[in-house]
């Protein structure tokens, strides 16, 4: 197998055949694909398979392609997605585990494969499909060692009618952990053939095939953090050596796309620092963020030219698509949060996200200050970027990445204090999946005495319908919305350009692009040619951290790699 993955609910279901047909252009035979499973049944029981949901149709298409598919369903995938996958809903009962032998996670876990099995089984190889194997669980060595609970996934996967054959994968220190007996272990991140023939013949009886199931010629983004890249010539070097070594190899990504609306993940290490991932998945792939071949495709088209079958002639490469700069976009309404509160709920002690029924998006919490003064406002662990203000005035932030806690703040007798909370990205990956609830947690402290007496307005932003704009400009720093309408002669794909914006999300035509963040180092969001129109194309920007926004400009170019300091941002 020469795979490569690509994720269906990245890329616009307008192009998924065009970047199938640009994969088997790159000689590849197989694609990979997680399947999320917080994409598929945002509610319990309430199972979405259309539009970019439907897996079954991505499958079909890649048939369509000549192009076998290597199903990657485990409930738990981590791929830089919210909570790893795991819908917010499980958090909701604070004394459930997931990834563990917990009867109501387990419970939850199989209603979901039933219904995922109704969409896939028929499309197994051992039923005529094209879908050759299944994953039965993701990187466990690295979590945990419990042999029984990925046997309980095995049963539960044959139990709903996957009866293709069954892998695990793991990265190669970890790699003991995370495999279960009879089954083919793959490995994660090796370009070593021998370690690789090695690994699997200890586990696997010496029986192979050999397959590296994660193998990264790129990587993701995190905000703050410097833009990943890999050398392009090193990567292609060691395609060759494991392909004519006979390794079958999934390259994790072909292809990544965008992770759209607020489902990026975070990650958290030992020391629990807590680091957000950016809404563009280019993740240095050979198909770029837009689905351009770049240089590193070609290479890798080179390589696996070399390895196929002597006479098999490849598609020719494709073009690159064509990137067009909008005219200026007026922004001509705007609305502030605060003149858009609705059906506020009221506490003693500040409710989270999942207390408050709340996937994603914002709360604002807000209470009324009964004393006049000067005082540190406290927030143990906001989750996880708090937007301080008094009286409708911007005051700080406060960013959990940094472990920033707290701040000064001035009041008279009766202001009202707002703290608008964002959840960044539930953790994907690491010891921290059962702590992942959001939102305030523990009530705020005022000079170390705790504030009481909460009002919460939820702000999903699932849409905008709620949202009351008017043709007058912010007059305050503070947390609004700005919309605008625009027409275009001709279309094309696009990169907003969010370098005057500070902090938010952006919708057009009804769809949320995914966030931007002026930290970096991801600075444009990517605008699929797909989802513009001619005439009346609707966008609106949300920022938390800077105010009076009056015009949108885009590029015909992405920026992926430029990081400014906080301080820039004020």
């Amino acid at each position: 197998m020469i795979s490569g993955e690509m994720h269906c609910a990245r890329i616009p279901p307008e192009y998924w055949r065009d970047r199938l047909q640009k994969a088997k252009a790159m000689g590849l035979n197989t694609i990979g694909t997680y399947v999320f499973w917080n994409a598929h049944e945002p509610t319990p029981g309430v199972f979405d398979f259309s539009g970019g949901n439907d897996i079954a149709g991505f499958v079909r298409m890649a048939q369509e392609a000549g192009l076998w598919v290597v199903m990657r369903p485990s409930p738990y995938v981590c791929a830089e997605w919210e909570f790893g996958g795991y819908p917010w809903w499980l958090l909701k009962d604070s004394t459930i585990t997931v990834r563990s032998k917990d009867p109501r996670f387990l419970k939850s876990y199989r209603k979901y494969l039933e219904a995922l099995a109704k969409e896939l089984a028929p499309l197994q190889i051992t039923h005529g499909g094209n879908i050759l194997m299944m994953q039965l669980e993701n990187e466990y060595g690295s979590y945990s060692n419990d042999v029984e609970y990925l046997d309980i996934n095995r049963r539960i996967f044959r139990d709903v009618g996957f009866d293709v054959d069954l892998f695990t994968c793991d990265a190669v220190k970890f790699f003991n952990n995370g495999t279960l007996p009879g089954y083919l272990p793959a490995v994660n991140g090796s370009s070593n053939p021998a370690e690789v023939k090695a690994l699997v013949n200890k586990l696997h009886k010496g029986k192979g095939p050999y397959y590296v199931a994660e193998w990264y010629p790129g990587w993701y983004d995190d905000w703050g953090k410097k833009h990943q890249t890999r050398d392009m010539h090193l990567f292609a070097a060691n395609l060759e050596k494991l392909l004519t070594a006979g390794i079958s190899v999934n390259m994790y990504m072909f292809h990544g796309g965008t992770t759209r609306g607020f489902m990026n993940g975070a990650n958290m290490n030992a020391k629990k620092s807590y680091s957000p991932q950016v809404s563009s998945y280019d993740y240095d792939a050979p198909l770029d963020e837009a689905g351009n071949p770049t240089e590193k495709f070609r290479l890798f088209r080179t390589v696996i030219e070399k390895v196929i079958a002597p006479g098999t002639k490849l598609p020719p490469i494709p073009a690159i698509r064509k990137a067009i700069e909008l005219p200026e976009i007026n922004l001509s309404e705007s609305a502030a949060i605060f003149d858009n509160l609705h059906n506020g709920i009221k506490a003693k002690a500040p409710l989270s996200f999942e207390n408050l029924g709340q996937a994603y998006g914002f709360i604002l919490y807000r209470i009324v200050i009964d004393e006049a003064g000067r005082a540190i406002l406290k927030i143990n662990e906001a989750r996880d970027f708090a937007t301080v203000c008094v009286d409708g005035v911007f005051i700080g932030s406060l960013d959990r990445r940094l472990k920033q806690d707290s701040l000064e703040i001035i009041y008279n007798k009766g202001s009202i204090l707002d703290i608008l909370v964002e959840n960044n990205g539930r953790i994907n990956f690491g010891p921290y999946l059962n702590n992942n609830r959001h939102g305030l947690l523990v009530s705020p402290t005022l000079n170390n005495k705790p504030l009481s007496g909460w009002e919460m307005y939820k702000f999903p932003f699932a849409d905008t319908s709620n949202i009351t704009f008017l043709k007058s400009e912010i007059q305050k720093r503070q947390p609004a919305l700005y919309k605008g309408v625009f027409d275009l002669r001709e279309t094309g794909d696009t990169y907003l350009d969010m370098r005057q914006f500070g902090k938010g999300f952006v919708f057009l035509n009804g769809i949320n692009l995914g966030k931007y963040w002026g930290i970096g180092p991801q600075q444009t969001i990517y605008v699929p040619e797909a989802w513009l129109k001619k005439t009346g194309n609707e966008v609106i920007v949300f920022d938390a951290l800077k105010s009076g926004h009056r015009i949108l400009t885009s590029l015909d170019h992405a920026i992926l790699n430029d990081l400014l300091e906080l301080k820039d941002l004020k």
